[in-house]
């Protein structure tokens, strides 16, 4: 079952600034709070953009130890 819960409630800000750049990155234009206008395409590009830098992130990390 999915869930929309912070895990670390104090990381709830940072991943919302890190939602926004994601979505700048791929175009996508979000506003505060609810954007349950957007397409299915537009939301999974923002998705799919965060995931890929959080893999990018996590590969830099490994590859620096």
């Amino acid at each position: 079952m999915a869930s929309n819960k912070t895990l670390v409630p104090e990381a709830k800000e940072a991943l919302e600034r890190f939602k926004m750049e994601a979505a700048s990155e791929v175009g996508v234009n979000l506003k505060q709070g609810y954007n349950g206008d957007l397409t299915s395409k537009q939301a999974g590009s923002v998705g799919g953009q965060m995931v890929k830098k959080m893999i990018q992130s996590y590969e830099n990390t490994l590859a620096n130890k």
